[in-house]
Parts: structure tokens; C-alpha cells; sequence
């Protein structure tokens, strides 16, 4: 049955402060099929026919990658578990089930969290969740805007969105709701609508992202052909601030730049992002980053991932390997590809200090005096002084540095200064 163990924002931080080291504390699962594409998606998925026997065997070998990973105890540590998309709810319930009940059986879960999307969420999906032992479902809306959820090629309308996450809520899963701004069409009016009615039908999670538009996109074409404007900076700084206005209104607070939450309901799974929590991910395109000694036991089982030449202090590894050929693999983790990305102590340090600066905990002293020993503290606090003169972040009572309202609001600059220090020219 799903966890009762909330935690609010201070205690998830400190959660992972306390964590017991392992290999990895967080595993993702990826599921790459959707009904439709959307047009400005460049997420790894694909436009699949319902009921397409190809999910049902890519899902069966998850599983089995999910086991062996767990029985050559790499999943001692787990914390926590996410099922993303894509689309999981474009699995059949009982596939989903499965999937999510062969996370569960490792380490100590705290929080396991599924992705859905309205159309396809049924009152199956829900109870084969809540008996598997899902905890989150995070609901992918968008818009409660016919006609922005028209422009942006979503298969859902308003009314199918508001139905998905009144059951979502009534099933007693803790549920999240993703927003979108600077969507064509939306005016503030509509944006600050939709913020409204997922805090009235009753999510206790929310995250709100502008639109990017990426290259390779339906979206990124129009815009090349000036069919569509780029979307406006002023009104996605102007949608960002209406969130927060809103939300926070409503008892929400901000713990990560996009993720706002009723208190006890920050997503564990999302901080361990932004903390350098070692993570898993298997599927399609699917993320994993480790440190050395992780990675020395990641290759005893898939031994065709490359040596640790350089004795890099990180590794990142992105799977190559198609939904077909995962499917094929049956559970083989030597069937698998990927491509590796090696990072040094320096660019790992780097690395963590612009994460934190995406977080409401910031930059603590215990993130700084690791960055000192592998960055040098001169360079480090230089960096820091600089952001603070410019207005961007800003030093709170705990001693931590934390972005201020034009920090969030600019955070690129915040980031890009931090990822700055990876490199010692």
C-alpha cells in the first residue's frame, strides 16, 4: 500500500542529508508511447496504438531488468521511484501494476510516484496503482484552455482533464498537477484559471513550466516560418509570477524553481535531482547518474558499458538502445546501449552547486566547503559574491545562499555563473 510517511520541506532535505549511501537512491523508469505526439514534445516517446502488443513485452522487460538489478543489490538504498513518460497510463493496468510492484520490493521506499495523462487514465489505472503501492500520480494537464490544449496537440480537453484529476484525488494517491505557460493563445486571465482550478479540484503538488520551443519540433518549425511567434519572455516572467502569487495564496510553497507543494508534500523524487542523489534510470533515453564506485558495479552486470578510463568522479550514462530492442532484450541487461559522459571532481562539484541554486534550500555549508576542496574557495566565493551583488541570490538565516525573486526569475544566469566554475580557465 502506498507510503503515509510525508515529509515537509525541511525534513525532505534533511531526508537525503541523513540517507545511507548506496549505489543509487532513485530510480527512474521510463515509458516512451502516446497516443499523440505533441507539437512542441522532444521528450524521448512516440505516438503508439492502443493496446499495441510492443508495450506489453517493453514493460514485461523492465520488470526483468528492475530484478536483476535488484538481486545483484544495486537497489539496497532505494529511496524513492518514479514511472515516467511518454505516457504510463498507455499500459495496460495490469502491466502498470506490475511494473510499479517490481520497483517497490527494494530497498526502503519512501515515495513512489507514476505520470499519467487524462485521456488514458481509468479507474483501472488508479486501482492497480494504489495496490501496487504508488504513492504520487503526477497528471499531465497542461492547460484547463480548450484552445490552448488545441494549440499545444494534446489528445485531452478541459473537461477530461478536470474528470482524470477528480478521480486521481478521490483515490486517495497524493497527486500532483504539471501547468504550462506562455502556451499560444493563453492570456494571463487563462494562465492564472488554470492555476486556479488545479488548487480547487484538490492537487497538493503543482509544477509550472513555461514553453520552451525546442529544435526538431512541429512548434520549432513555425516558428522558423514565422506562422508562430517565440513565445514572449515578459509573459512567461509574468506567468511565473502569477503562480506563485496564486498558489502561495493557497498555503503552496515553492521548493524547487518549477514545483510548488502543501506542506509535507514535496516530491523526494524531484529533490534527488537537485541534491546529487546518485539515480537509476532504465528505458528508452532513460538517465542514470553515479558515482565511480556505482559505476564499477553497474559494469559487472553490463560489461559493454566503457571503463572508467579517466577515473571520472561522476558518470552520467543516457540509454541509446530503441523501445523495440528493450522489448527484444527480454530483461537483458547486456542487450543494452548507452552513451557515457565522464565528469571530474571539479565538474561534479560545479554541477551540484547550480542544482542547489534551483532549490528554495539553496546552497548550503556543507555544499560550499565540498565545492572549496575541489574547486578552491577563492574561485567559489567569488562566484557567490558576485551573484549576491547582482541581486540574484542572496545569503538566509541557515547560512545558505538562495535565489531571490530575480534570481528565480533569471535563473539562467544564476546557473550558467555556477556551471561556470566546472571549468578552470
Amino acid at each position: 500500500m502506498p507510503s503515509t510517511h510525508y515529509l515537509g520541506p525541511a525534513d525532505a532535505q534533511k531526508f537525503w542529508r541523513t540517507w545511507t549511501p548506496g549505489p543509487v537512491g532513485a530510480l527512474y523508469l521510463h515509458i516512451p508511447f502516446c497516443l499523440r505526439k505533441c507539437a512542441y514534445c522532444d521528450f524521448a516517446s512516440c505516438a503508439t496504438a492502443h493496446q499495441a502488443p510492443l508495450m506489453h513485452d517493453y514493460a514485461q522487460s523492465l520488470q526483468a531488468m528492475v530484478r536483476r538489478m535488484g538481486e545483484a543489490g544495486l537497489l539496497d538504498h532505494l529511496a524513492t521511484a518514479y514511472v515516467g513518460g511518454g505516457t504510463p497510463t498507455m499500459l495496460a493496468p495490469q502491466d502498470l501494476g506490475a511494473l510499479i510492484a517490481a520497483a517497490r520490493r527494494y530497498g526502503s521506499i519512501q515515495e513512489l510516484s507514476c505520470e499519467a495523462n487524462p485521456e488514458s487514465l481509468t479507474p483501472a489505472h488508479l486501482a492497480a496503482l494504489r495496490e501496487a503501492g504508488a504513492s504520487r500520480l503526477s497528471l499531465g494537464v497542461q492547460s484547463f484552455n480548450d484552445n490552448e490544449l488545441q494549440a499545444l496537440g494534446r489528445v485531452h480537453n478541459a473537461q477530461t482533464a478536470r474528470e482524470a484529476l477528480q478521480s486521481a484525488v478521490a483515490s486517495g494517491l497524493r497527486v500532483s498537477c504539471d501547468l504550462m505557460g506562455a502556451i499560444p493563445h493563453q492570456t494571463p486571465q487563462s494562465f492564472a484559471y488554470s492555476v486556479e482550478q488545479a488548487v480547487q479540484l484538490g492537487v497538493d503538488h503543482t509544477s509550472i513550466y513555461p514553453l520552451i520551443i525546442e529544435e526538431g519540433t512541429p512548434f520549432y518549425a513555425a516558428v522558423e516560418s514565422g506562422e508562430m511567434a517565440q513565445p514572449s519572455e515578459d509573459f512567461e516572467a509574468d506567468a511565473m509570477l502569477a503562480a506563485q502569487r496564486i498558489l502561495t495564496a493557497q498555503g503552496f510553497s515553492r521548493y524547487e524553481v518549477a514545483s510548488y507543494s502543501w506542506p509535507g508534500e514535496v516530491c523526494l523524487h524531484n529533490l534527488a535531482y537537485w541534491n546529487g542523489t546518485p539515480y537509476l534510470g532504465f528505458g528508452v533515453a532513460a538517465a542514470s547518474m553515479v558515482d565511480a564506485a556505482g559505476y564499477e558495479k553497474l559494469r559487472q552486470l553490463m560489461p559493454q558499458l566503457p571503463r572508467n578510463a579517466s577515473a571520472a568522479a561522476r558518470l552520467r550514462l543516457s540509454c541509446t538502445s530503441s523501445a523495440t530492442e528493450i522489448a527484444e532484450a527480454c530483461g537483458n541487461l547486456q542487450a543494452l546501449q548507452f552513451e557515457v559522459e565522464s565528469m571530474t571532481a571539479r565538474e561534479a562539484a560545479a554541477e551540484d552547486l547550480m542544482l542547489a541554486a534551483r532549490t528554495t534550500y539553496g546552497i548550503g555549508r556543507e555544499l560550499q566547503e565540498r565545492a572549496y576542496k575541489a574547486i578552491g574557495q577563492e574561485a567559489v566565493d567569488a562566484t557567490i559574491d558576485d551573484l549576491c551583488e547582482r541581486g540574484l541570490i542572496e545569503q538566509v538565516a541557515s547560512g545558505a545562499y538562495v535565489p531571490t525573486q530575480q534570481g528565480w526569475l533569471l535563473g539562467n544566469e544564476v546557473y550558467g555563473a555556477l556551471w561556470d566554475l566546472a571549468s578552470d580557465n
